[in-house]
């Protein structure tokens, strides 16, 4: 596998090694950190509230469930 260097500020850099488990590598957190996520996986990964994440799942299964109609204006 090919590497690169990079240069990040001392303060990126204990931002980076707060956020990652001792059994991950700095390359590990670079590529879970800029993953495209949706916007549920990114607010349980706040891990502030489990119970507002629970609460966008269901509005967007609801949301899901609910059936459009034409309307003629």
């Amino acid at each position: 596998m090919a590497t690169k260097t990079i240069t990040i500020t001392l303060d990126a850099y204990k931002k980076l090694r707060a956020k990652k488990a001792s059994n991950e590598s700095f390359t590990d957190i670079i590529l879970k950190l800029t993953r495209k996520k949706n916007t549920l996986d990114y607010i349980r990964s706040l891990k502030t509230s489990t119970e507002l994440a629970d609460n966008i799942e269901k509005a967007m299964q609801e949301t899901r469930k609910a059936k459009l109609r034409k309307v003629d204006l």
